[in-house]
C-alpha cells in the first residue's frame, strides 16, 4: 500500500466531512475533537515501524466517526420525519439547501436560479392543479378529463420529487467516493465504485430525450439497480426507491454546457452529496419484502 495515497485520500474524506457537517449544522463539540484527532493520527501515519496496525486504528476510527455523523444527521431529519401530510393541492416549492452559486464552477448560479424557480415551480405548481381537477372530479362525478389529469399528476408529481431528491443529492465541495454500508454496497453489487460511476454515468449521457438517470434500492432483490427515466416517469421500474438521481434534462446545464451532456455528467460527480445519498440509503434498506 502506498502510504501517502492512502493519507491523502483520508484526508480528502476529512475535509469532505468537514464541510458536510458545516453545510447541516452539525457542531457538536465531541466529534468535532474525534475528528481533529484522526487528522492527526493521519498526519503522524508511518512515522513508525508498525504501519498495518496504524492503519486498522485509522480505518475504525473513520467507520465510527462516519456512524456518529450519521446519526446526528438523523436527529437533523427528525423534522422531515414529523411533518403532516402534504393536502390535496398544497405541495410547495422547497428551498434549495445551499446558495444558488454554492456548486460553481460545476453548476452555475444562473442555471440553478432557473432550474430550481422556474423548471421544479412549474411542476409543484402542475401537481397541485392535477390533484385538485381529481378532487372535483371525484365530487361532481365527472371523469371525463381524469385520463388527462392523471397523465399530469404522473408527469408533474414525478418532475417534483425527482427534482427535491436531485437538490438534496448534491453539495458544495461534495464528490469522491461514498464510505460504510453504501460503498460495499456498490462494489458488490456494482463490482466496484469506477464499474457503478461508469455504468450511471453511461446512463446518464444516454437517456434519450429528456430525463434522469436513477440509483434506485429494490427491496424484493435486495441490491442497487441504475435506472434511466424518460421525461420523469417513463420507463419507471415500480416497487424500487430511487436513492440519488441526476437530471439531464437540457434547462439542468444546457445554459452552461451547450449540448455536451457529457461533460455536465462528468462534472457532476464532484457535488454529489454522498453522506445525505448514504442516509437515504440506509433508511430504504430497513424496507424488505419477500424476495420474488
Amino acid at each position: 500500500m502506498d502510504i501517502r495515497q492512502y493519507a491523502s485520500e483520508v484526508n480528502d474524506w476529512i475535509e469532505e466531512m468537514k464541510k458536510y457537517m458545516d453545510n447541516v449544522d452539525i457542531k457538536e463539540s465531541q466529534l468535532i475533537t474525534n475528528i481533529e484527532r484522526l487528522s492527526h493520527s493521519v498526519q503522524t501515519l508511518g512515522t513508525e515501524d508498525r504501519e498495518n496496525e496504524e492503519i486498522e486504528i485509522i480505518e475504525k476510527e473513520i467507520n465510527r466517526i462516519y456512524k456518529e455523523i450519521e446519526e446526528r444527521a438523523k436527529g437533523l431529519n427528525t423534522q422531515y420525519e414529523k411533518v403532516q401530510s402534504v393536502g390535496i393541492g398544497k405541495h410547495t416549492l422547497p428551498p434549495l439547501p445551499y446558495p444558488y452559486d454554492a456548486l460553481e464552477p460545476i453548476i452555475s448560479a444562473e442555471i440553478m436560479r432557473l432550474h430550481h424557480d422556474k423548471h421544479h415551480q412549474t411542476y409543484v405548481d402542475g401537481l397541485n392543479k392535477a390533484e385538485l381537477m381529481m378532487k372535483k372530479a371525484r365530487e361532481t362525478n365527472d371523469f371525463s378529463l381524469l385520463k388527462h389529469w392523471e397523465r399530469e399528476a404522473a408527469f408533474h408529481g414525478s418532475g417534483h420529487y425527482l427534482h427535491t431528491l436531485f437538490w438534496e443529492g448534491m453539495m458544495p465541495a461534495g464528490g469522491g467516493q461514498p464510505k460504510g454500508e453504501l460503498y460495499k454496497q456498490i462494489e458488490g453489487d456494482f463490482g466496484s465504485f469506477e464499474a457503478f460511476k461508469s455504468h450511471f454515468s453511461e446512463a446518464a449521457k444516454q437517456v434519450e430525450g429528456v430525463g434522469w438517470a436513477i440509483l434506485v434500492w429494490v427491496p424484493r432483490a435486495r441490491r442497487l439497480e441504475i435506472l434511466q427515466s424518460e421525461r420523469h416517469m417513463i420507463l419507471t421500474q415500480w416497487d424500487t426507491i430511487p436513492i440519488l438521481a441526476l437530471d439531464v434534462w437540457e434547462h439542468a446545464y444546457y445554459l452552461q454546457y451547450k449540448n455536451n451532456r457529457a461533460a455536465y455528467v462528468k462534472k457532476w460527480w464532484n457535488v454529489v452529496n454522498w453522506p445525505q445519498t448514504t442516509l437515504r440509503f440506509n433508511k430504504a434498506k430497513k424496507l424488505t419484502w419477500k424476495p420474488q
